[in-house]
């Protein structure tokens, strides 16, 4: 694959070699990171375990501290007074039966879907649209949720779900390139850490078999993960 002369020129500022400590990756996520527009940064995690076996599932979800730098639009599925809880936190679109139409119809404008378990069955219908987008709630990530507005809080100030694809490797997003090394790298130690408490106890041998951070338009900066410990 030929790249451009931008990703060239960055490229050579990293050793494909080299196990960067965090802080340091983030700091050259930060100088490659320089597209016309704001680069997302994200970690990409291969863990050493078979997501072929439920027990081996790795699944969460963490709020980043200084959120995603991403407007997110967030869908709540509820009725009668959980609307209104909805909607003072902030909810984007509220609503129950109506939506699942908009829905199959098409309507495809939000970025987080949150349902009051009592909405499961309504919500359930939707589960081939919503399913492969990563979009259907799940108590796991906390998007099936009594507290409705606690949970729409989260979604707004940047709570992100991480979870194993069929590679058993997590792909997120952990910031822009513009919220600087410093605030990128408590968001990264967010997720980490988070992985690292999900190991499955069915894992064996390392958990953490590798992890690179990149910028959209980056080139791969490999991480030292041994201070997660796993």
């Amino acid at each position: 694959m030929k790249h451009g002369k931008k990703y060239t020129d960055n490229a050579k500022l990293i050793d494909r070699t080299t196990l960067y400590e965090v802080s340091e990756a983030l700091d050259l996520a930060v100088k490659t990171g320089k597209a016309k527009f704001d680069e997302t940064v994200e970690v990409h995690v291969r863990l050493g375990v078979d997501s072929r076996h439920a027990d081996q599932q790795v699944r969460g979800a963490v709020v980043l501290p200084h959120g995603t730098g991403k407007k997110v639009r967030v869908l709540v599925f509820a009725k009668g007074d959980k609307q209104q809880a909805a909607t003072d936190a902030g909810a984007d679109f509220v609503g129950a039966e109506e939506l699942v139409a908009k829905i199959q119809g098409g309507w495809m404008d939000f970025d987080v879907v949150i349902a009051s378990p009592d909405m499961m069955g309504v919500v359930g219908r939707l589960g081939k649209v919503l399913g492969p987008r990563g979009l259907m709630p799940n108590p796991k990530a906390g998007t099936v949720a009594p507290d409705l507005g606690k949970a729409v809080s989260e979604a707004k100030a940047g709570k992100i779900e991480y979870r194993l694809d069929k590679q058993n490797i997590i792909h997120v997003p952990v910031g822009k390139a513009s919220f600087g090394a410093e605030k990128l790298y408590t968001n990264l130690d967010t997720v980490m850490e988070a992985i690292a408490k999900a190991k499955p106890a069915a894992a064996k041998g390392t958990y953490f078999k590798s992890a690179t951070i990149a910028t959209t338009m980056g080139p791969g900066i490999r991480l030292n993960t041994l201070k997660y410990g796993v």
